[in-house]
């Protein structure tokens, strides 16, 4: 499914305050209310929406302590049983299949690492799973709850600086010569 500019104009919107009235965003993209909760409707009935949901800090419920967790398995299991595995342990909050040595990463949360062991033992006790790997996470520096569209992408011209150089902007354009006619 494509966008068109106004529809991602719209969840542009919409993922910066999902809470927005269909006439406050009406006003910003040039329709009326009605026009914009039918725009909305088909936009979650074609998927591109898939819910709206609160957004919590994981500390503010308990879960002080975060993991990426490198899944070793024995042979190949299959990722749909191996999604339906890892769905059933509450604390995987993230998973996928990756290239690499590993054949899962995983975004595991806790509420401390006594609890987090207790994860661990249950992830090792998959029968396929060999060893794991883990990077405990010491101190979150940010995370983008959007998609690569969504991030700036560089100027072509800074995209030629190497690093650590500043770009030089180019001289101004000499000023036009104006002919009078009499």
């Amino acid at each position: 499914m494509r966008l068109d500019p106004l529809d991602e104009q719209i969840i542009r919107i919409l993922r910066q305050d999902g809470r927005r009235s269909f006439a406050a965003i009406g006003a910003v993209v040039g329709l009326s209310a009605p026009a914009t909760q039918r725009r909305v409707a088909r936009l979650v009935a074609n998927g591109a929406i898939t819910g709206f949901t609160a957004v919590v800090a994981p500390a503010a419920l308990g879960w002080g302590t975060e993991a990426y967790v490198e899944l070793h398995c024995s042979g190949q299991p299959r990722p749909d049983l191996l999604a339906a595995d890892l769905e059933r342990i509450a604390e995987v909050v993230a998973a996928c299949t990756i290239t690499g040595d590993a054949d899962a990463l995983l975004r595991v949360r806790a509420t401390d690492v006594r609890h987090f062991e207790n994860v661990l033992e249950r992830l090792t006790a998959l029968p396929y799973v060999s060893h794991t790997k883990t990077a405990l996470v010491l101190s979150p520096l940010f995370e983008r709850d959007g998609h690569v569209a969504d991030a700036p992408g560089p100027e072509p011209a800074l995209a030629d600086t190497p690093p650590g150089e500043q770009r030089e902007d180019p001289p101004p354009a000499p000023p036009r010569a104006t002919r009078r006619t009499p």
